[in-house]
């Protein structure tokens, strides 16, 4: 099964990625951790997304395609995935077309969350993230254990500078102008479902469980 998880920053995107694969045995790829991952290793793709992702702008296509298509090269992608931050335009969107077409694929879902933004702002704002591994928190609905401390690795958690009010009303702008014209994009492909993305996680997952069933 291939899946693509859209919607706004602060949607839970990740999360619920998380809990398809626990319960699909699917590989998540994620763009954000692609991200982490290069710019933790200093490669050129990294370096290059570097003042994007600082100033809370979406990297250009060309990077993250080119993130993209090293990772579908990797045989444990072959039995299915969920595409997480990705394709977040719609440049991106035909890269992946045509990565897949020329692999002989298609997408099964698309799955749009949508969460009101004053709801948005309120979780990126209290967003923490480990200043080694990366792992996310919300101070306000999944704090860690300890108060300023990773629960993975012991480490500090920082206030990222892409999680300012500001950046974050920057950050909604930017997915509407850019993003939001996907879900024209794939709808002619009849696999585009939409996700009331508000309340609690598990009710989220199970609206989500509803449609992949």
């Amino acid at each position: 099964m291939r899946i693509i998880i859209v919607g706004p920053p602060g949607a839970g995107k990740g999360t619920q990625a998380k809990l398809i694969v626990k319960d699909f045995h699917i590989i998540q790829l994620s763009t954000g951790d692609l991200l982490r991952e290069h710019r933790r290793q200093e490669t050129k793709l990294g370096q290059a997304a570097i003042k994007y992702m600082d100033g809370g702008n979406l990297v250009p296509d060309e990077v993250i395609l080119g993130m993209v298509a090293e990772e579908f090269k990797k045989p444990e992608l072959k039995p299915g995935y969920i595409l997480d931050g990705f394709p977040r335009t719609c440049p991106q969107a035909k890269g992946l077309d045509q990565l897949l077409e020329d692999r002989g694929l298609a997408l099964d879902h698309v799955l749009v969350l949508e969460v009101p933004d004053s709801e948005l702002v309120r979780r990126l704002t209290a967003r923490r993230s480990c200043s080694e591994c990366g792992h996310i928190y919300n101070m306000v609905f999944n704090p860690p254990a300890v108060d300023g401390i990773c629960d993975l690795d012991g480490s500090p958690l920082i206030h990222r500078s892409d999680d300012t009010e500001e950046t974050v009303v920057n950050r909604l702008g930017v997915y509407k102008k850019q993003t939001k014209p996907l879900i024209d994009h794939y709808q002619p492909q009849g696999v585009v479902r939409h996700i009331d993305g508000t309340g609690d996680m598990q009710d989220i997952y199970q609206r989500i469980l509803a449609v992949l069933k």
